[in-house]
């Protein structure tokens, strides 16, 4: 397994099981996180500067509002070892339980790694591009439940992302929002469109 692919299953394992102490295994000190985000439906601050605001962006205000989370790195295989990662595509699947409904999202990562002093490698810059983060009416949890089930975790081949969610878009009504949602963004294709919502 190569250090950059461990550090992004790092990653959706702090994030996704909210587990704060791991962040500093996988950013520096003074690392910096930005977002651009093309919806109205989620906000971010625009910029993040150090680990302790990333972690608590990232792992502890997250985990207050979402659960059962799942983030998928969509490619056909994990990202080779080089100091940068360009334009990284994603699928979330969580649960938000305070609106009784499940979140589905997509965009694309970008992030630059710098060698650890100890040895190792460490995240410096970060970028999360958010294209779309639906909110879908799922009192029982049961669409979020089959969304997940049929999608390999974390890495996710575009393909099979196809498949799947096509399949269960076609042959179940309350599943057919995830016809949306079969292809991965192309950021390529955004252009200026994509822009930036910055929180309070």
């Amino acid at each position: 397994m190569s250090t950059r692919q461990l550090l992004l299953e790092r990653y959706v394992e702090a994030k996704d099981l909210v587990r704060p102490h791991l962040m500093r295994r996988i950013y520096a000190a003074d690392a910096v996180l930005t977002f651009s985000i093309a919806t109205d439906s989620i906000t971010f601050p625009g910029r993040v500067t150090g680990i302790d605001a990333i972690t608590k962006t990232l792992i502890v205000d997250f985990g207050a509002t979402y659960s059962r989370c799942k983030t998928f790195y969509v490619c056909d295989a994990p990202p080779r070892d080089t100091g940068q990662i360009t334009m990284l595509p994603w699928l979330v699947l969580m649960s938000e339980p305070t609106r009784a409904c499940m979140r589905i999202g997509k965009g694309y990562y970008e992030w630059s790694f710098q060698p650890r002093a100890r040895g190792g490698m460490q995240v410096v810059t970060m970028h999360i591009h958010i294209e779309r983060m639906d909110a879908i009416a799922d009192a029982d949890g049961h669409l979020l439940r089959t969304a997940q089930s049929v999608l390999p975790y974390p890495w996710l081949p575009p393909s099979v992302m196809r498949s799947q969610l096509g399949t269960l878009a076609e042959t179940a009504p309350a599943l057919a929002f995830l016809k949306d949602f079969r292809s991965p963004i192309d950021p390529a294709a955004l252009g200026s469109h994509s822009t930036s919502s910055v929180s309070p």
